[in-house]
């Protein structure tokens, strides 16, 4: 395995005291070694900022180089963090686009990219940072966000992210006046934000996401889903610890229960919290919205019950769908909510059996024929004829509201969209988000 090699004593230590922050060389060292066994730098490594580290935390960064970038070089990246590049603004503070050109580093390719600036202000700071770079720094995965590269100069944190076209599901889920994601593209993102839990909860040294929600997975242009921000991410429990205890931290209505009354951090409160995600998928619904009547503010509140009666489980499903998912998928997917959201850990499923339930759910086909989908254009010119037939044997007289016409009726589902509203493509639609 191919890695480069940081010193984390002239890197990181230094970051923790601003006035001492050494800017990095112009011309970085390229130390590729080779080695059968890797250990990963913990965070509890490097808690206490007051201590010398030894030479031995010199360690080895899995996966692509690492990059440390001079403030100078992100304002060119990002044409001095000007507002037309500006992409959002999280917890940890404002997000800008920017382009690296090929010139600008020996070794890194042309390529456009995110870069984070820690708001000084913010609910963040400067150990959040350090998390970010020590966990994305050495774990790589395809549905990890992956990072380029990292700044610290004077009190200024940055980071440097791939791009993702596609945004966060948080936009692309909620936003108002979009296309509505289709079934199999929600069933997509469950699919890939689920492995990216799973190959943290199951690393040699495992870790606890702590803060999986809509906005933090993100989606490039095919709408693959990567984690993002690991600033609330933890170690997982180690030898006969079943738990790691920390102070309450993450988004309200994606939290785990028993998490917030004990602050018990364990997998079980990931399963949680991507229970919720997946119920917004299927409800197109947000986990906390004030401005619904007061039963349905909390989505797992509102929706829980009715996930393991299928009866009523279209009651809940995103009218933005329009009835386009596959029934079958959708009991499954449904049921697998119920268990995530279950308030007894032990009886959550674990990220890896998450992953195996859902994973035949994206080639379900048993998608009802859809609103704007012509599956036998003859049957409308047959349709016409025999209402210019059954015209032709009728008097004459004007319309009054009372002439029945034949509808366009769906063989697999009579009382599809098509009965409903007639041929009204979503592309067209302008609904209001459920």
């Amino acid at each position: 395995m191919a890695v480069k090699k940081l010193t984390w004593i002239s890197v990181v230590t230094g970051c923790y005291k601003a006035a001492e922050c050494q800017t990095p060389p112009t011309k970085p060292k390229k130390l590729v070694t080779k080695q059968s066994s890797f250990q990963r730098l913990s965070v509890s490594d490097l808690s206490h900022p007051g201590s010398t580290l030894s030479e031995d935390l010199s360690i080895s960064l899995a996966g692509s180089n690492i990059h440390v970038f001079t403030l100078a070089e992100l304002k060119v990246i990002t044409q001095n963090f000007s507002s037309t590049n500006f992409l959002g603004e999280g917890g940890f503070g404002p997000v800008h686009k920017g382009f690296i050109a090929d010139k600008l580093r020996p070794g890194l390719e042309a390529q456009p990219v995110a870069v984070k600036l820690l708001d000084l202000d913010g609910t963040q700071g400067h150990r959040e940072w350090l998390t970010e770079v020590i966990f994305l720094g050495q774990l790589r995965h395809p549905h990890l966000v992956k990072l380029i590269g990292y700044c610290c100069e004077d009190e200024h944190r940055l980071l440097v992210y791939e791009y993702m076209p596609r945004g966060s599901l948080e936009n692309q889920l909620f936003r108002r006046y979009s296309v509505s994601l289709p079934w199999s593209t929600r069933m997509k993102i469950a699919v890939g934000a689920a492995k990216g839990l799973a190959f943290l909860h199951e690393a040699e040294k495992p870790v606890i996401y702590r803060d999986f929600k809509a906005s933090n997975i993100l989606l490039d242009s095919d709408y693959t889903p990567k984690l993002s921000d690991f600033g609330l991410a933890k170690d997982g429990p180690e030898g006969d610890d079943t738990h790691v205890s920390t102070r309450v931290m993450g988004t309200q209505g994606y939290a785990a229960p028993e998490y917030i009354m004990t602050g018990h951090l364990t997998a079980m409160s990931d399963v949680y919290s991507f229970g919720v995600v997946l119920l917004e998928l299927l409800t197109g619904r947000r986990s906390v919205d004030k401005s619904r009547p007061s039963r349905e503010q909390s989505l797992v509140e509102w929706a829980r019950p009715i996930l393991n009666d299928q009866r009523k489980l279209s009651r809940i499903m995103d009218p933005r769908l329009e009835g386009q998912y596959s029934e079958t998928g959708a009991k499954k997917a449904a049921a697998l909510a119920y268990l995530c959201l279950s308030h007894r850990p032990k009886q959550r499923p674990t990220m890896t059996n998450v992953v195996k339930t859902l994973e035949p759910l994206k080639d379900f086909d048993d998608l009802p024929i859809g609103p704007f989908v012509y599956t036998v254009p003859t049957e409308i010119l047959f349709c016409k004829e025999d209402v210019k037939e059954s015209e032709a044997q009728k008097p004459s007289r004007k319309d009054h509201g009372h002439n029945k016409h034949h509808q366009l009726r769906s063989p697999k589902s009579p009382n599809s969209y098509w009965d409903r509203n007639g041929l009204n493509s979503p592309l067209h639609h302008r609904g209001k988000v459920a």
